[in-house]
Formats: structure tokens, C-alpha cells, sequence
């Protein structure tokens, strides 16, 4: 084969270009210089040539010019940035509800504090009252209601302390032996104690709730009358309480040591490494049915009990690793056609996209809750443990990017594929099109029945 008549590729600066090859009386193609076999350069040109026909001493290349790719890139980055910001425009708008709605709460807090001579704090050494720069006056707004959002079913304290003396559940607080604390929250202590020679749960609510909460003894009667009236045994069951706030307003219930947390991921709050083997499915089923059942019951009461908080820190386990859905702080009855607060109430990760929105919501939201239980059951990884985001980032992203925790892997699709069409039609974004706790009891019977059975 002769190289006689073929172009050859030469380098003249940086730069690749074409001549006519010189005549070479031995046929021989000649060495070519400054040319590395793979060089990008006459891979370049090479590719240039590729489908091509050479003819006499001319050869035709069509690259796709670095301009044009160039310009390709710009517009996909002109297309992402229209995509955000018209997510930061919506962002914008949330944030604007909330912020008008922490105004509401803030003028709320000033007219209680008002009323109740919270203001008058301000007093200096000399005892002279010095009139604090913000006031109920310098907030243009209309009139915040002082009465509690509580439902009409409510009992004032008085009924209580008569209910549970009645009933035989009004304790003294001399016959509680408080021993070590076993938990903290923002108004109450938890501690382990001894009630008659049984061994009990003592939530002791903190006096400065009472103090600062004008509906503090309101909201106490509340949480001991939802729990008065629980009789499930998936449901913590109160065992009494010390009604005499603020100094004592004890709630006493059955100790369970092990929650539902715990017993899937181990102790403390490592969210990535798991520290326990991962339960049997049989059993993670089965601790997901149980708590169906207890939502089940508290939706199905006149009225109905919104629990607004479910996640597995507030569903404990007792000695048999049956479930007990518990802490009923945030609860409320909800008449039929009803819709609850529209405040934020609950955990992100486990809060349903229309409650972190702050608009009218129903006992749907604990549906949704329940979805994302049920996943982190399966897949025994905590929600968006996959995701590097932190629980505000995770609730913008719920609400406006519909983001879910991961699904469990592929392989265990077909053995898990009614379990994950369950979990999706609880976490729907559109809470009328979740199911009721009675079809996902239905649903997970039916499921254990075709697998377990």
C-alpha cells in the first residue's frame, strides 16, 4: 500500500493542518515528526475523517464546533437557573405565610404577657415601671383571640380532679416515689418511678409552663382527658395522675423502657451506622399492623383523636415487643368535617406536607406519618438517611419537590410490592386521596395472611 498520493497530518505551532506529501521515489511513506500515535491531536482529525472519502489531495471533516457546544451548555444553564429561581419564588411564598403567621403567634404571646403582667419584667433596680418599646399597640393588626384552641369536649380542671377521683385514677403526690430521669422535653420532665409497688412512667410537667402559658392548665386537663379515655392495648394506658398545678401536675402511665426508635436502630441518635441486626420482616410487619390498629381506634372515636406527632420515639414496646403508641401532648378531637390547627406541629421529618404549610389539616396527617413509619420499617434506615439535608431543608423539599424517603432496594420489590403501594398512597401529596387506617389494617392483614401465614 502506498502513502503517496495521502495527506499527512503535520503540527506547525499548535496547530493540526493538512499539505501534500512530497514525492518520495521509494514509496515510502516518511516519518512523521512532532506527531505522537496518541495524540488527542490526530485523534481529532482522525475522527474527522471517519465515514469520509479522500479524493486527489483534499479531504472534507464536519466536528461539531466548540462554539455550538459551548452555546448548548449556556442555555442548559439559563434553563436550571429559571428552575431556581422559580423554586426560590415559592419558597419566598411559604416563607412569607410563616412569618405571617409567627406575627399572629408573637402578638398572641405579647397580649397574654400583657394581661398576665408578664411586661411589667421590665421594671428597673429603682422598681420604677419602664414602658416596653413593643406592644400590642405597635403591632397593626386584628384582635388575637384569647381563648385556647381547645375543641368544645374539653373539661375544665375541676371536672378532671372530680373524673379522676371518681374513677379512681386521682393520685396523691405523696405516694409516687420519683426515682431517675429518663427523659427531657421542652415542658416536661420524664422520670421512672414506683406508684404502689408497681413500677411507673412519671411525666412531670415544668412550672414555668404554667407560669408563662396563660392555657397552660388547659392544655394539662386536655392531655389527661384524651388519655383517660383510651381503653386499647396498643395504646399506652394512663394509670393516674397528680392534678395540682403548677407543682404537681405529674402524669403517671405504664413503664415501657424500649421504643419502637430503639428497637429498629439501636440506642442513641447515630443516624447512619446501624447498631442492632435488623428484626425479622415478620416482626417489623407486625409492629407496623399493631400501630395501624391503635390509629385505627383513636380515628374512630366521637369525636376523633388527631395524635398530629406519631413517630417511632413516641411508640414504645413493652416486654412482649407489642406497641403502645404514646405522648399525646399534641393531640387533639376533631368533630366530623373538621379541620384541625393550622399550626406546625410535629417532627419534619415525619410531618405531612400540608401541616408544614400551615393550612387546615385533618387526621390524614397522621397517615402520612404512618407512610413514612412503615418505610423505615421495611427498609430499617432512618427517613432521607440517603440525603445530606437537615429537617428544615427536608420539609421544603416535601412541599415543594414532593421528596420521599427511599424506597427499599429493587430486589425486594417483588416480594414487598403491596407494601409499596401502601406506603405511597399514605405519603400521597394530596391528603383526601390517603387511605383510612382501617383499609391499611385491611391491607397489612391481608398482606401477613399471603406471606407470613
Amino acid at each position: 500500500m502506498s502513502f503517496k498520493n495521502s495527506p499527512k497530518i503535520q503540527h506547525k505551532g499548535d496547530s493540526p493542518y493538512l499539505s501534500r506529501q512530497s514525492s518520495n521515489p521509494s514509496g515510502r511513506a516518511k516519518p512523521q515528526k512532532n506527531v505522537e500515535p496518541s495524540s488527542p491531536l490526530l485523534v481529532g482529525c482522525c475522527r474527522g475523517f471517519t465515514n469520509s472519502k479522500t479524493t486527489g489531495s483534499s479531504a472534507s471533516t464536519s466536528p461539531q464546533h466548540p462554539k455550538q457546544l459551548q452555546y448548548q451548555r449556556l442555555l442548559q444553564k439559563v434553563e436550571d437557573l429559571e428552575k431556581e429561581v422559580m423554586k426560590q419564588r415559592e419558597v419566598g411564598v411559604m416563607y412569607k405565610r410563616r412569618m405571617e403567621r409567627a406575627q399572629d403567634y408573637l402578638r398572641h404571646c405579647l397580649q397574654i404577657a400583657q394581661e398576665n403582667g408578664i411586661l411589667d419584667l421590665t421594671l428597673n433596680y429603682n422598681g420604677d415601671f419602664q414602658q416596653s418599646p413593643l406592644s400590642l399597640h405597635s403591632i397593626s393588626s386584628p384582635q388575637i383571640p384569647t381563648s385556647p384552641p381547645h375543641h368544645a369536649h374539653h373539661p375544665n380542671l375541676a371536672t378532671i380532679i372530680h373524673q379522676a377521683k371518681t374513677n379512681g385514677w386521682y393520685i396523691h403526690p405523696n405516694e409516687i416515689k420519683l426515682e431517675e430521669k429518663i427523659g427531657e422535653g421542652s415542658t416536661a420532665e420524664i422520670h421512672r418511678g414506683t406508684w404502689r409497688g408497681f413500677e411507673v412512667a412519671v411525666k412531670c410537667i415544668s412550672q414555668d409552663f404554667f407560669r408563662i402559658n396563660q392555657n397552660g392548665v388547659v392544655y394539662f386537663s386536655q392531655e389527661l382527658e384524651t388519655l383517660s379515655r383510651q381503653r386499647h392495648r396498643f395504646v399506652l394506658q394512663l394509670m393516674g395522675a397528680c392534678i395540682e398545678p403548677p407543682h404537681h401536675a405529674w402524669v403517671v402511665t405504664e413503664y415501657l423502657s424500649t421504643t419502637l426508635k430503639e428497637w429498629l436502630h439501636g440506642p442513641g441518635n447515630r443516624r447512619r451506622e446501624r447498631m442492632v441486626p435488623l428484626p425479622p420482616l415478620q416482626e417489623r410487619v407486625g409492629r407496623a399492623l399493631e400501630i395501624a390498629l391503635a390509629m385505627q381506634y383513636l380515628h374512630e372515636q366521637k369525636p376523633k383523636l388527631v395524635h398530629r406527632d406519631l413517630k417511632p420515639s413516641n411508640i414504645f414496646l413493652d416486654d412482649a415487643m407489642h406497641v403502645r403508641v404514646a405522648d399525646f401532648g399534641h393531640a387533639r378531637f376533631l368533630g366530623d368535617e373538621e379541620m384541625a390547627l393550622t399550626g406546625e406541629t410535629g417532627t419534619y421529618v415525619y410531618m405531612a406536607p400540608e401541616v408544614i404549610r400551615c393550612e387546615p389539616y385533618n387526621e390524614n396527617c397522621d397517615v402520612y406519618s404512618f407512610g413514612i413509619i412503615l418505610n423505615e420499617l421495611l427498609t430499617g434506615n432512618y427517613p432521607y438517611v440517603e440525603t445530606e439535608y437537615g429537617p428544615t431543608k427536608i420539609a421544603m423539599e416535601v412541599v415543594e419537590s414532593n421528596l420521599r424517603p427511599k424506597l427499599p432496594s429493587d430486589d425486594d420489590v417483588g416480594k414487598l410490592g403491596d407494601l409499596l403501594h401502601l406506603i405511597s398512597l399514605c405519603w400521597d401529596q394530596n391528603p383526601t386521596t390517603r387511605p383510612s387506617f382501617a383499609t391499611i389494617t385491611l391491607s397489612l392483614k391481608t398482606y401477613a395472611k399471603n406471606n407470613f401465614v
